[in-house]
């Protein structure tokens, strides 16, 4: 069943829901992995500021975001992170359907993400919103990880 939510550019006010969420959602992975994952650690100030992290809400309650980096072919969400109490309810879909959306809107014809292929549920999620594996590569700054580099073409609007 999917979540009624809305999706709105995240504002500086919204910092500490943005570092709320993604610490919430990808915490877990932080025992299995050894180290927090990369969102953990980013920038998310400079992010909202650069004007690419998008909150979603229920009753104006942000529950998940999306952080989509607009490239000269192509965009790239580098998060998508959604609140454990919401999770199973479709937000990751509509976040992913609003990056696509905003990817077009922009001129582009690809959207790109990479994961850890250790978060194989996140990488069946993005099977199944159409996206495909392209490949797969060490991480450059985490000695062990390896990365699952993933794309979705984008039909014209």
């Amino acid at each position: 069943m999917e979540a009624a939510c809305s999706i709105r550019a995240a504002g500086e006010a919204d910092l500490a829901a943005v570092a709320r969420i993604t610490a919430a959602a990808y915490g877990p992975y932080v025992a299995e992995f050894g180290a927090p994952p990369v969102p953990m650690t980013d920038d998310h100030a400079a992010r909202i500021a650069r004007g690419e992290t998008f909150l979603a809400e229920i009753a104006h309650d942000p529950v998940g975001l999306v952080s989509l980096e607009l490239h000269d072919d192509h965009a790239l969400v580098f998060s998508v992170a959604v609140d454990p109490p919401s999770q199973g309810r479709g937000l990751a879909g509509a976040l992913l359907r609003f990056a696509e959306s905003r990817a077009r809107g922009a001129g582009r014809r690809e959207l790109r993400l990479y994961t850890n292929a250790r978060m194989t549920r996140n990488i069946a999620i993005y099977l199944a919103h159409g996206f495909r594996e392209t490949g797969r590569r060490p991480h450059p700054h985490r000695a062990g990880w390896t990365l699952v580099d993933m794309a979705k073409t984008l039909d014209r609007p």
